[in-house]
């Protein structure tokens, strides 16, 4: 019988430290236990960032920059390198391991704190995003958050749809 693997679900705020230092809530640290501490932080749209074990984003994220890779090699992408080397562009800047030490603290690196728009002893938001955890600016987090949800039900629907046995 396979695992199932606990969800990372819940809103909690947290202050930046003087050293820009995140660490996570306690609600979240039996459920985000990266091997050997290890994990992926990502920029996701400016304001947000988000956070995965690495393991799961190499499953999530590594596969389908490898599929680019094969396209490239066998010639598929010829004539879209304008496209492969913006692609380029982005996933040298899109993302970056991280250790997280103890107390589940971690450091937002250089470029990434920028592109959260944080300071020390400002307030973030760290959400459970079910797969990831997911740090934002607070009001980019009230702007998303208000924009979504009135989407839940349907967005509930569409993710269960074909699932039903008949």
């Amino acid at each position: 019988m396979t695992e199932t693997k606990k969800l990372i679900l819940g809103e909690f705020s947290r202050t930046v430290d003087d050293r820009y230092r995140l660490t996570l809530p306690d609600e979240f640290k039996e459920v985000f236990k990266p091997d050997s501490g290890k994990c992926v932080i990502v920029k996701e749209k400016p304001g947000h960032l988000s956070l995965w074990e690495e393991s799961t984003w190499k499953q999530h994220h590594e596969k389908r920059v490898e599929m680019v890779m094969q396209r490239l090699d066998l010639g598929y992408l010829a004539g879209n390198m304008s496209e492969v080397q913006r692609f380029g562009r982005l996933l040298s800047t899109r993302c970056r391991q991280i250790q997280l030490a103890d107390r589940a603290r971690f450091l937002l690196p250089d470029g990434f704190r920028e592109f959260l728009a944080v300071e020390p002893k400002q307030e973030v938001m760290i959400i459970g995003a079910y797969v990831c955890i997911e740090i934002w600016h607070p009001q980019k987090w009230i702007s998303c958050i208000e924009e979504d949800i009135p989407q839940y039900s349907e967005l509930l629907e569409s993710l269960c749809a074909g699932t039903e046995k008949k």
